[in-house]
């Protein structure tokens, strides 16, 4: 389906309308062929020559995400959220300077603080919310990337994306933002002026919890998209054809899942905001959110399916709290159809900024009054 004057929402659900020319299914074959034949003078006209590079499903999946993110450079889909994420740094230079958050996704900020540093690459963490901290933290004519994260897991601070991509392009350089827990139906960077859209598309874009996939969109293609593609090809860092088969049902109900999932965690934040054994709610969607006013100006929809809450009486209460769900499970990833709860500091280790009070909600489609009432009773319980 090329009329883009359908809305988004009506070529999601469609996968793009795409009909198999074969047998005339709504729903296209999984491609798994690895190799394939060469025409009589030795070339390849289908566009195809081997699996690790390109497969026919993955594009299909590709292309509904490009449409989803307005990517008018397209879209990849690697193997996982932090492969994806990976290659756009290994696709600068050794000793190029990179600014990242102070809060974002751990396993992202462990390799930024590790391997990248090892690999040459210069990392200064800040708050990316403050625009006079980020401003102070690039380099004119160094800083060759902006990596955001809005909202910032699992403290859930908000970016101004906009004004993060003037401060990054006045310096000459990329932004890049991780969108994962916005989702396009809320956020869509690229049309803020962001160069780079990441997912991990294991959450919230595929939204059952069984495939891991990582996602990039583009605002347009240039030498640098093309090393990010060399880095995929050569490192075999492309999602295979059945993950991408699933990815591609899953986003077809992304936007009815993403907006009842914002909707219940609305109103589970309202809710809990007035808990007596719940000392702080951290969701962009409360008007008294540090970040609330710039998340109402770049949102839409809704202000996401994630949430954390601190809990009176510290690390304790809070492991005891969550060992008592009995309808939310107690397991980590996020944005499935099912309700996930989970103590992010015995997760993230040593040097996270995450405080041991806190428990990270991701919101599921359950009955929102059910979540709520299994929430009321681990966190009397807990305290009992």
């Amino acid at each position: 389906m090329t009329d883009d004057s359908f809305s988004r929402r009506s070529r999601t659900v469609q996968a793009l309308g795409r009909i198999d020319e074969t047998t005339r299914a709504v729903v296209p074959p999984i491609h798994v062929a690895t190799t394939y034949i060469r025409d009589p003078d030795n070339a390849y006209s289908s566009g195809y020559v081997y699996g690790r590079p390109d497969n026919a499903t993955i594009r299909e999946a590709e292309d509904v995400l490009a449409m989803l993110e307005e990517a008018h450079g397209g879209a990849m889909l690697f193997g996982s959220g932090m492969a994806a994420a990976t290659a756009v740094f290994r696709a600068l230079d050794p000793g190029d300077h990179v600014v990242a958050p102070k809060v974002m996704y751990w396993a992202l900020r462990h390799w930024l603080a590790g391997e990248a540093t090892r690999w040459g690459l210069r990392i200064d963490f800040v708050a990316t919310e403050d625009p006079d901290a980020l401003r102070a933290a690039v380099i004119p004519g160094e800083t060759k990337l902006v990596w955001v994260e809005s909202p910032a897991n699992p403290l859930w601070s908000v970016t101004d994306i906009a004004q993060a991509a003037g401060i990054a392009h006045q310096a000459g350089a990329r932004l890049a933002v991780d969108s994962t827990c916005a989702s396009p139906v809320h956020t869509r960077p690229l049309t803020l002026g962001a160069d780079i859209v990441m997912h991990a598309a294991t959450k919230i874009l595929n939204g059952h919890s069984d495939v891991v996939a990582g996602a990039l969109a583009f605002a347009g293609q240039d030498v640098f998209t093309d090393r990010v593609a060399g880095i995929r090809k050569g490192e075999g860092a492309i999602l295979g054809p059945f993950e991408a088969y699933l990815l591609i049902r899953g986003m077809r109900t992304l936007h009815l899942r993403a907006e009842r999932q914002a909707a219940s965690a609305l109103a589970l934040a309202e809710r809990l905001q007035a808990h007596p054994d719940v000392a702080q709610v951290l969701y962009p969607g409360l008007p008294d959110h540090p970040g609330h006013a710039t998340a109402a100006r770049q949102m839409e929809h809704g202000f996401g399916f994630m949430l954390s809450i601190r809990v009176r009486g510290g690390a304790a209460a809070a492991i005891a709290t969550a060992a008592q769900m009995r309808l939310w499970k107690r397991a980590t990833s996020l944005g499935g159809v099912e309700s996930l709860i989970e103590h992010r500091a015995s997760i993230e280790g040593e040097g996270t900024p995450c405080p041991d009070d806190l428990l990270r909600l991701s919101t599921g489609i359950e009955d929102e009054s059910d979540l709520f009432t299994d929430l009321d009773r681990a966190l009397r319980a807990a305290h009992a």
